[in-house]
């Protein structure tokens, strides 16, 4: 295949979507966790145009933990099978020689890593960003919530949600707001620099962006605790032996 084709090459989605669904039972190599499935996985959910759906694996450009560069990737989050937090994450590669390369990431059990529901229901718990989607709900128009992105950024992880305006004459969604959930913070702002600012760098903004700081505890969290943020200290990190080369490009 020539250079300037293979360059070009992603994981394919269908593919991974098996490897990963297959994970979720097979990633237990005690035989009694295996048999009394202790520790099965599954795919979180969210809110997606009003209506609940599986996240499925989304392609990002992001550095990989212990990578000094950004690559194209393909991820799949996983929960526990009983619980909403977050428990790990799969990537798959695409770049160069690294293509079919699939790297699993866990967190640590004992900390708590907020996943897609919790986050979806901090939004729609938020006063201010509640009532300012009932309010275009009653104007001719109805606002429908995105797919929400799981970000990994070093050690941490961001949330991003687009707010889509769709009207109803005029079924083309516009994009609206973006919501940016941050440890313990939530954001809205009309864009992604927007939020971005009002959430890291707290910049004076065009428009004044709703910020608030969340408490500690989570709509259903599924835990009796919870330390002060999402971004657990010394966590993700990979799996020794979790690399494994995948299908290969002719």
């Amino acid at each position: 295949m020539p250079d300037s084709l293979r360059a070009h090459i992603r994981y394919p989605q269908d593919l991974f979507s098996v490897q990963a669904d297959s994970l979720m039972t097979y990633h237990m190599t005690d035989p009694q966790v295996f048999y009394n499935r202790e520790d099965q996985w599954r795919a979180p959910n969210e809110i997606y145009a009003s209506e609940a759906q599986r996240v499925e694996p989304y392609y990002l450009i992001m550095k990989l933990p212990q990578e000094t560069t950004e690559e194209f990737i393909l991820l799949r989050l996983f929960t526990p099978a009983q619980r909403n937090n977050l428990i790990g994450w799969l990537a798959a590669r695409s770049d160069g020689d690294r293509y079919g390369l699939r790297l699993l990431y866990r967190f640590p059990k004992q900390q708590l890593v907020f996943g897609p529901e919790q986050i979806e229901a901090r939004i729609n718990q938020d006063p201010e960003i509640s009532q300012r989607i009932s309010l275009w709900d009653t104007q001719g128009s109805s606002a429908q919530q995105g797919n929400l992105l799981v970000i990994p950024i070093e050690r941490s992880l961001i949330y991003v949600e687009p707010l889509y305006l769709v009207a109803e004459q005029n079924q083309l969604p516009a994009l609206a707001r973006v919501i940016l959930v941050y440890q313990n913070r939530i954001a809205m702002a009309p864009t992604l620099p927007a939020v971005l600012s009002a959430v890291f760098a707290d910049s004076p903004q065009p428009e004044p962006p709703i910020l608030r700081e969340l408490d500690n505890q989570p709509a259903d969290s599924g835990t009796d605790s919870l330390p002060d943020t999402a971004d657990p200290e010394g966590a993700p990190e990979p799996e020794a032996g979790e690399e494994t080369p995948g299908p290969q490009s002719n």
